[in-house]
């Protein structure tokens, strides 16, 4: 089955979408990651199946197809991780939600399954609300109480560290008290 997850990077000081595409096909068990992925984003493949099997889920065994479109332009960084995993549980039919067009997605799973915190997460939340889609984010600091002007522009995105698990959920079920972007 065939899942697609948006997410982003960054280039300079702007971001830019990347979509996920992930399929679970047949086969011997393998990963593959094509779309000119970096060392670390090669790395993920470890990082994400650690993750998932540690955060309750079942590993999906067959040949597994990840791409990272746009295909023309290097991905880099940890932070396809999240959108990576939450694609091999839509794919693997072990999520079922209609709601991953809303999202972007960015984040480094560490291998207990929590969510790492990335760089460049506020260009890519102003882009996911130009798009009209809420950002499910880790960032090195959790906003304040009080929102700032910058980050009372950035509602309705989850922020902060969390787990995998976390994410999966606040994806399925998006919270009204959530920020709005």
């Amino acid at each position: 089955m065939l899942a697609r997850v948006c997410s982003a990077a960054v280039n300079g000081i702007e971001a830019y979408p990347v979509e996920v595409e992930v399929n679970a096909g047949f086969g011997d068990t393998l990963i593959i990651i094509v779309g000119l992925p970096d060392a670390a984003v090669k790395e993920s493949r470890d990082r994400v199946m650690t993750a998932l099997i540690n955060s309750g889920f079942n590993f999906a065994f067959g040949r597994t197809t990840i791409n990272l479109a746009p295909a023309d332009v290097k991905k880099e960084g940890p932070s396809f991780d999240l959108p990576i995993a939450v694609g091999m549980l839509a794919a693997s039919e072990q999520i079922e939600t209609d709601q991953l067009d809303n999202f972007v997605m960015v984040g480094e799973l560490a291998l207990t399954g929590a969510v790492r915190s990335v760089k460049g997460v506020l260009p890519i939340a102003l882009r996911a609300r130009e798009q009209g889609k809420l950002a499910s984010l880790s960032h090195r600091k959790t906003p304040p109480k009080q929102p700032s002007n910058e980050s009372s522009s950035l509602c309705e995105a989850s922020w902060g560290k969390h787990s995998f698990s976390h994410s999966a959920h606040w994806t399925l079920r998006p919270r009204r008290s959530a920020w709005r972007i």
